[in-house]
């Protein structure tokens, strides 16, 4: 599993037939930040996810990839690499919070 931000959409009017009614996110994936490990940054790279539980733009979310994407409901005929199964309320590292949804 990692952390990652909605950064935007895919709509793909012609693909398979199972994979129609389901919403598919980009997604950069994101690291505790080595120098100062009080923030999360970027990691430069794009995914593409299905969304199975309603995530928007912006929001920190929990990705799983490979064969785990496909141990949903939602996902467990599709033909997937990845997909979002959370969103993200806080993050702690060494007993501080580095991220929060609320704030």
């Amino acid at each position: 599993m990692f952390l990652a931000k909605v950064t935007g959409s895919v709509v793909a009017t012609q693909k398979v037939a199972s994979m129609t009614g389901h919403k598919l996110l980009t997604v950069e994936p994101l690291r505790v930040d080595p120098a100062q490990r009080d923030r999360l940054v970027g990691t430069g790279r794009t995914f593409v996810v299905v969304d199975t539980v309603g995530a928007g733009q912006g929001e920190l979310v929990l990705i799983v990839q490979g064969s785990s994407a496909r141990f949903t409901p939602e996902t467990e005929k599709l033909p997937v690499d990845a997909a979002i199964v959370g969103i993200v309320d806080t993050v702690n590292v060494e007993n501080r919070t580095i991220f929060s949804a609320r704030a």
